[in-house]
């Protein structure tokens, strides 16, 4: 089982391409759109084929071996 490794968002929501950049998982939006149209990243277990997915907190996202948990920047 992966370790999950919690990523700080300032404002919510977010959109799942966003966040794959702010967890530096990709380097780009193009490279965001192909893993996430190719079937690579699971929200909550279930795949998400949709880049504008719209992420909260306590979310969970899953991309290869990588899981990480969306939480709320404190203020």
């Amino acid at each position: 089982m992966s370790t999950v490794t919690t990523i700080e968002i300032r404002k919510e929501p977010i959109r799942l391409s966003q966040f794959l950049k702010l967890a530096n998982v990709v380097q780009d939006g193009v490279e965001a759109k192909i893993r996430i149209t190719e079937g690579d990243v699971h929200v909550n277990g279930a795949l998400e084929l949709r880049k504008g997915r719209k992420l909260v907190p306590n979310d969970k996202v899953l991309i290869g071996d990588m899981l990480f948990q969306v939480t709320k920047k404190s203020a």
